[in-house]
């Protein structure tokens, strides 16, 4: 199983992007990777870390940077690493996929321009796995793809999701809910109540409409929304989860030796806590819909989060995600 690692555009890159691939190839012994970036640099990193045969690299001397306009970065910065990645994924059908945590518009943008929409997809979405309180995950759908969404659309996104959620999460019949300003039929904007009703004679497992305060409850598997309102419940989620932990630390340093002290009896139950909260648990977001495999890393990715996302790719391709999409969608 082969993929091709945008090395570079992290907060962390290309370091972290390297390391990560380091202990992805070290875990699974049928993954090959492809890493472009600056070949010396990478070759630097990799020096002491790796000597095995399953690590390749391509040089590509640009970067990608979140600056940039999506669209001409990826038509003009030809030598960049996420554009060389793209053009080895898109001529070679040995290559599965990419990862990248790099910029996410240029990610998605790269995506459409290079290797196209899976036929009747009308937009690709993206998609993260957010941890739940039961540990079993949410998917997102989509969480800042498609600003301005249609009906349809949205439609398609629960299929998508409900697909993503069974072939890679083994979750059978997913429960999908449809992200609005209240749980009663009713509730909602014209496109939820528009959605509301094609979701309800659709086939998935709808279970109608839900609240932001229940996302991470574990009550349902995919979460249907517009890319714009996914974007703000995302960045709520992963705000609020920051500022609990924040906010636990500095009582405990201001709360003196009876804070502490029990704070030393929790440790293992707050690191559980946070473990479970952790992104770098979980990996990526799938971008889905389109005909390869496509994951973007958390733009501030360090080495564990950037295999996990590696690791998520590769059970997408194990699971043959794009062939569940069509298979939803027809």
């Amino acid at each position: 199983m082969k993929f091709v690692v945008d090395c570079y555009g992290g907060d962390l890159s290309p370091k972290a992007n390297v390391l990560g691939a380091v202990q992805a190839v070290n875990k699974f012994s049928d993954l090959n990777l492809i890493l472009c970036g600056r070949e010396s640099e990478i070759k630097d990193i990799l020096a002491g870390e790796y000597s095995g045969d399953r690590i390749d690299i391509i040089n590509a001397d640009e970067i990608i940077n979140n600056s940039d306009i999506p669209t001409n970065a990826i038509r003009q910065k030809t030598g960049s690493s996420m554009v060389v990645a793209y053009d080895l994924l898109k001529n070679n059908d040995d290559i599965s996929g990419i990862i990248s945590s790099g910029s996410t518009g240029a990610l998605l943008a790269g995506a459409i321009m290079k290797i196209g929409r899976i036929p009747n997809i009308i937009r690709p979405a993206l998609c993260p796995i957010l941890p739940t309180v039961n540990n079993k995950g949410v998917a997102l759908i989509d969480c800042g793809a498609n600003v301005d969404c249609k009906a349809d659309m949205l439609v398609q996104f629960a299929y998508m999701g409900s697909a993503y959620m069974s072939a890679v999460f083994g979750v059978e019949k997913p429960k999908v809910g449809l992200l609005s300003n209240g749980s009663e039929d009713k509730k909602g904007n014209a496109l939820t109540k528009e959605a509301f009703e094609l979701l309800s004679e659709s086939n998935i497992n709808f279970m109608g409409n839900m609240e932001g305060r229940d996302i991470l409850s574990g009550q349902y598997d995919v979460v249907v929304c517009d890319g714009f309102t996914g974007n703000v419940a995302l960045k709520s989620c992963e705000g609020t989860a920051g500022a609990i932990f924040n906010v636990l630390k500095s009582e405990i340093n201001s709360g003196g030796l009876k804070a502490k002290l029990g704070a030393l009896l929790l440790k293992n139950v707050l690191r559980g806590v946070k473990k479970k909260l952790d992104y770098n648990e979980i990996g990526g977001a799938g971008f889905l819909g389109v005909n390869k495999i496509v994951v973007k890393a958390h733009g501030s990715s360090g080495s564990k989060a950037f295999s996990a996302a590696i690791e998520q790719a590769r059970k997408m391709a194990q699971n043959d995600i794009l062939g569940k999409i069509k298979s939803f969608i027809e």
